[in-house]
């Protein structure tokens, strides 16, 4: 599997120690956190490649934990539970978990799914650093944006909905792809129009029609980076 970084986060240290001696033998390095707070402090300042993330945890619970993580990055996510309903997999998969595994889990099955989300995301190619045009700069690591030369502060949502357009230059990107892009769940486009909308303001906000996204009326957005 090569040389990744896994953060396993649970309340039972015995889990916590069976995941990290799995890991550990098939090559990874491994970081720990016994509960959501822990695992947020941890993901920040570890930066995984993968996480393994425990539902029923005291303080922040699992469900609480994937939403703070999704706001700020695309991260493979695999969800540890006791209950193995459709209802409660279908509510995992929709809040932006890549897979749900049920406890007691299998050992190589939880490897082979690992293995399977890691090699998946892999296939993106390295995340970029930075992007600039004639209009913007952003630094990716930084989460900084410059419009016309000027510093813009975005909320995380509307940093992930920028990241789209400027991932899909030229491309008219329909409201359901944006959803996924940047919400990783199902919406509205009403939602979608509501966001375009306070992202342009957020750009310029004296003209925001002055922004280079551009509506497509009946089928979505798309950034036209100026030339």
């Amino acid at each position: 599997m090569g040389e990744r970084h896994i953060l396993v986060v649970d309340d039972d240290p015995d889990i916590r120690t069976l995941l990290r001696e799995l890991f550990d033998r098939t090559g990874f390095s491994v970081a720990e956190a016994g509960d959501g707070e822990e695992a947020l402090r941890v993901f920040f300042d570890e930066r995984p490649d993968l996480v393994v993330l425990d539902v029923a945890m005291p303080r922040l619970d699992g469900w609480q934990t994937l939403e703070r993580i999704r706001e700020v990055s695309d991260v493979p996510v695999v969800m540890l539970t006791a209950k193995a309903t459709e209802l409660e997999k279908t509510r995992g998969l929709r809040a932006g978990a890549d897979d749900y595994v049920t406890k007691p889990f299998g050992r190589q099955e939880l490897l082979a799914r690992v293995d399977a989300l890691l090699r998946r995301t892999g296939k993106r190619g390295a995340p970029l650093e930075s992007y600039s045009d004639a209009y913007l700069t952003i630094d990716f690591t930084q989460r900084a944006v410059t419009a016309r030369g000027e510093p813009v502060e975005l909320t995380p949502l509307e940093f992930r909905l920028l990241t789209a357009f400027v991932g899909h230059p030229n491309q008219v990107l329909t409201h359901d792809q944006l959803l996924q892009l940047a919400w990783g769940v199902e919406g509205s486009r009403d939602q979608v129009k509501l966001y375009v909308g306070y992202l342009r303001k957020k750009l310029s906000p004296e003209e925001p029609d002055s922004v280079p996204i551009e509506t497509r009326r009946g089928f979505g957005y798309s950034y036209r980076p100026p030339r």
